[in-house]
């Protein structure tokens, strides 16, 4: 309560100056442990992926932050391998590899174009190793794309386009849904990462307006280099300040939608994505329950 009290109110250069030292402080912290050989290996990534919950066959997207685990031998190359480990020839494994650094709507103001081959990911390092992987379908999406790999990888991202709103039932995440996939954050919190929360936005007649009224017209760049063009909306940066994503946690503890563990040093949580969604409905219609609202409207 204290801690988002301080994000709240504290002034900017504030919060800069604790997010840098923080990040100084853990690059310190992961030099060490790999100065001391006491590293993260492939082995205990796989008995800690067990643990939590994954299993041969799976689908999962995965929200990860590299510096969380702590010092991983190999680097993202040791934890995507090792998820394949896990889940097997018949699993399908997914990562977000969305291109804005910040808020979607400043991101296709500054940058109205998206080449599915070219555009990084900006959602971690191991985000963009795995957008490089041999056999990798990535989703056809300006803001939201989602990058998969396995026997339903292009299932997952092949009617992204077009799609005036990220999240529909075209999108990877309700697909995610409706293949009883997993979700798993790998050092992450729902607050900075659990995509999959916006489902319900498209999923229901929704009240709040998330959406900003922009619609941008976006040029896209195909896998053959032709150049398209799409549009859509995008979530409005004065709504989304309104969020308390975390705030859901224990109804989902509650509801039994979430696993919580730890993999190396991340805490981490395994989420049932098509449960998540199910209970999301239910108390946004029987309560008002939302990430914006997360206790009633």
């Amino acid at each position: 309560m204290l801690k988002q009290f301080l994000i709240k109110y504290s002034p900017e250069f504030v919060l800069e100056w604790a997010k840098t030292l923080k990040k100084n402080q853990r690059k310190k912290q992961l030099l060490d442990q790999e100065k001391n050989n006491t590293g993260i290996t492939k082995q205990k990534l796989i008995e800690d992926f067990k643990k939590i919950g994954l299993k041969s066959g799976d689908s999962v997207l995965v929200h990860s932050s590299l510096s969380k685990i702590g010092f991983v031998e190999g680097g993202p190359s040791t934890i995507v391998d090792a998820l394949f480990d896990v889940i097997g020839k018949e699993g399908t494994l997914l990562f977000p590899t969305f291109p804005a650094k910040g808020r979607n709507k400043t991101h296709l103001e500054e940058h109205p174009i998206f080449d599915i081959k070219n555009t990084p990911s900006q959602m971690g390092s191991i985000t963009e190793y795995f957008r490089k992987l041999d056999g990798v379908y990535r989703s056809f999406h300006p803001t939201d794309s989602v990058c998969a790999k396995g026997p339903l990888a292009e299932y997952y991202t092949n009617s992204h386009f077009g799609q005036l709103t990220p999240y529909n039932e075209h999108s990877p995440f309700r697909k995610l849904c409706a293949k009883r996939g997993k979700i798993l954050m790998l050092g992450t919190t729902l607050n900075g990462a659990c995509t999959n929360l916006h489902t319900l936005e498209d999923a229901v007649d929704f009240k709040y307006p998330v959406y900003d009224a922009t619609i941008f017209e976006v040029k896209m760049i195909d896998e053959k280099g032709k150049e398209q063009s799409m549009k859509t909306k995008v979530h409005n940066p004065d709504y989304s300040a309104k969020r308390n994503c975390d705030a859901l946690k224990p109804l989902f503890e509650k509801e039994g939608v979430l696993q919580n563990g730890n993999v190396g040093e991340a805490k981490t949580m395994l989420i049932d994505a098509n449960k998540m969604l199910e209970v999301m409905i239910k108390n946004y219609t029987e309560k008002g329950i939302t990430m914006y609202t997360p206790f009633g409207s």
